[in-house]
């Protein structure tokens, strides 16, 4: 045996032996940002913003009244504020409940078309014919279907998120890889078993693909059914704003859509980060 180095800690090592590195400390996930991931959207963004000027106020190839310059719509977003932000509230609100019940239905239809083959031979053509129809074209009908208030929000949502979600999730769940699948039935793992070990797990990624997908939809859908709403959200200033000829704060309020669209999009990889490590380890060295 060979004696401890003096002032170190931990039994001596054994003659032959490698000695192991002793272990880092972690890294904070937040550590890992590269500066391109947050500086890439910081330079798109100037970029729009330069284009978006030069068209409107330095070549005047568009007039101000039907796109105003940056300028003009970064004052109007300030000077309505106490109107635009609260109608902001009330969008997102409307966009998460509708994108909640749309993931909760997307994900157990598609679980079950992907469990029955004749399942999905009966109502995939439903689905595809409920998903081919303008969903614009139904916000009158939805305020004589489903009345007034928060209703014809939330149906308008779950109408455009429904589809990429449950296709995404049955297309997730009939794909598993081969060597998985053999896995499980060599353990006799039963159906459950084989579902919520393996071709579930192995679904996620295909299945927050349709959720990302959704997401955007999601706040197009709420902003459309504001259309047809007495809900006071960013969709319903945006007609009340345009009904005045105010484009400047119209254009305030889409910019807020824009915006919050991107926050919901990006917390959304988050969660599909922290969720699936494994998937975040194979595109690391993209």
């Amino acid at each position: 045996m060979t004696r401890p180095v003096p002032g170190s800690a931990g039994p001596p090592t054994a003659p032959g032996a490698v000695p192991t590195a002793p272990p880092t400390p972690g890294r904070s996930p937040w550590s890992r940002i590269r500066p391109a991931t947050v500086g890439l959207p910081l330079l798109g963004l100037v970029v729009t913003v330069a284009v978006w000027w030069a068209v409107t106020s330095g070549l005047h190839l568009v007039h101000p009244a039907s796109l105003p310059p940056p300028q003009a719509v970064g004052s109007s977003l300030t000077a309505s504020a106490d109107v635009l932000f609260p109608a902001l509230g009330t969008t997102t609100l409307m966009t998460l409940l509708g994108f909640l019940l749309s993931t909760v239905a997307g994900v157990l239809i598609g679980m079950a078309l992907a469990a029955s083959r004749r399942v999905e031979r009966m109502f995939a053509p439903l689905l595809v014919a409920i998903n081919a129809v303008p969903k614009i074209a139904l916000g009158p009908l939805l305020v004589v279907s489903v009345g007034w208030g928060t209703k014809p929000i939330l149906t308008m949502v779950f109408l455009l998120c429904f589809f990429p979600i449950v296709l995404s999730t049955a297309t997730g769940l009939t794909t598993t890889p081969a060597d998985l699948a053999e896995l499980a039935r060599s353990l006799n793992a039963s159906w459950w078993q084989s579902f919520r070990k393996v071709r579930f797990p192995a679904a996620l990624p295909q299945i927050f693909v349709g959720l990302k997908v959704a997401m955007p939809l999601a706040a197009i859908g709420a902003v459309i059914g504001e259309f047809y709403s007495d809900k006071p959200g960013l969709g319903y200033q945006i007609l009340q704003y345009n009904g005045v000829g105010d484009t400047a704060t119209a254009w305030a309020a889409i910019v807020l859509i824009a915006a919050m669209s991107i926050l919901l999009y990006s917390a959304l990889s988050l969660v599909e980060r922290l969720a699936l490590p494994w998937v975040r380890a194979t595109t690391s060295a993209r």
